[in-house]
């Protein structure tokens, strides 16, 4: 690992540390969420908090989480999509993204697998965002057929 990547590494894991230990104080899983958009400072975090209105938009009883010692994750009968943050770019995870309709072929990432697909947005790039919203109503959509099951 050279030198730039360690230093990066290592500034994640402080603010991962930070975050956590707001999350010690019995922070709930939305201030939490606000703690990482604002301790990011940059564009990650503009997207993250613009992913995380277009979320609430599309499924405005959407829950949020905090799992996995700091990812911000969205719910509705189960999960729809985690919002990672790494140095280049913001990872959108999608629970059950393999057997959703993607006809904006915004899924770009982890397409390999049979249950799981993500959305990597690079600081330069744009997102369609009704295209965006329509996916998470389907993930939505998803979970609730699934649960009444």
């Amino acid at each position: 690992m050279d030198p730039r990547q360690a230093s990066s590494a290592g500034e994640e894991r402080r603010e991962r540390r930070r975050i956590m230990s707001k999350a010690d104080t019995g922070a709930s899983p939305s201030e939490l969420i606000d703690a990482r958009i604002a301790e990011l400072d940059d564009w990650r975090g503009r997207t993250l908090a613009r992913i995380r209105k277009l979320i609430k938009e599309a499924v405005p009883d959407v829950a949020e989480e905090w799992k996995w010692r700091g990812v911000p994750v969205w719910s509705r009968d189960g999960i729809l999509c985690t919002g990672e943050t790494y140095k280049t770019v913001v990872k959108l995870t999608f629970a059950k993204g393999a057997s959703l309709d993607d006809p904006a072929g915004l899924f770009n990432s982890s397409l390999d697998g049979n249950v799981r697909r993500a959305i990597d947005i690079h600081e330069s790039e744009t997102l369609d965002e009704g295209a965006f919203k329509a996916l998470i109503g389907a993930a939505a959509a998803l979970n609730g057929a699934t649960r009444k099951r």
